[in-house]
């Protein structure tokens, strides 16, 4: 699996384990919202370590600017709030620097 396809999984585990806990703490859903919340959770720690770097802080950040970009996503399709030509810019910088984070050239 590429290290987006991963990030790109990893960023729909995360949301969907937070919005479960936010949806349970905040909105009335029912207390069996956080089982599959915490798997989620739990999924999503696990998969972010097959992230191919040596360092876990670096596959951190760069992880962040996907989640950026996939909380966007998410707020158009899940909470009918399209993003504005502010939040895609935003995103797109994020994305941008994940890349260059996660490959940018280092030295040997």
């Amino acid at each position: 699996m590429t290290s987006f396809a991963i990030f790109s999984v990893t960023a729909l585990l995360e949301i969907a384990g937070c919005f479960a806990v936010w949806a349970w703490a905040r909105q009335g859903a029912p207390a069996y919202w956080l089982v599959p919340g915490i798997a989620a959770l739990v999924a999503f720690a696990w998969l972010l370590t097959r992230i191919d770097t040596e360092f876990a802080g670096r596959a951190y950040a760069a992880y962040g600017g996907i989640y950026i970009a996939a909380s966007l996503i998410w707020l158009w399709a899940f909470e009918g709030a399209r993003p504005d030509r502010w939040d895609v810019v935003g995103g797109a910088i994020c994305v941008a620097g994940a890349l260059l984070i996660l490959h940018g050239p280092r030295p040997v």
